[in-house]
Order: C-alpha cells, then sequence, then structure tokens
C-alpha cells in the first residue's frame, strides 16, 4: 500500500539549486530522491537532539571532534 504523495513549490536561491543539482549526480538520485533523503535525515537528527542526545563529527586522521548544534 503506498502512501498518497502531495505536490509542493520549493523556491531555492541559484546555490542551493546548484548544491541539489550536485548531491543529485554525485549520488545518482533524482533532485526529489535527495530532498526526501535529507528531510528524513533531520527529521532523525531532531528526534535525537531533542532526546538529549548529541551529533559529533569526528576526523580520525587529525584526531579532532566536533559537535554539530542545531537551532
Amino acid at each position: 500500500m503506498s502512501e498518497t504523495k502531495k505536490t509542493m513549490t520549493l523556491n531555492l536561491t541559484e546555490t542551493e539549486m546548484k548544491i541539489l543539482e550536485d548531491l543529485s549526480k554525485k549520488k545518482d538520485l533524482s533532485k526529489t530522491a535527495v530532498v526526501r533523503q535529507a528531510i528524513r535525515l533531520y527529521q532523525m537528527v531532531d528526534a535525537r537532539l531533542s532526546a538529549g542526545e548529541k551529533l559529533h563529527f569526528e576526523d580520525e586522521k587529525a584526531q579532532k571532534k566536533a559537535e554539530l548544534m542545531v537551532l
């Protein structure tokens, strides 16, 4: 059983559209698929941050860690 799909208009700057197009080509996905993945990722990050967890990026070579702050 598939969900009913809704249509929306998304206004992006030229820079944002270029980023979306580049990601689409790099990942061999449609722009719609990239946006859907971004929404799912943001939902997961938001849920975990809301639960009190932290998000870190780690560079093992440089032995650095950085915490991502999301508003």
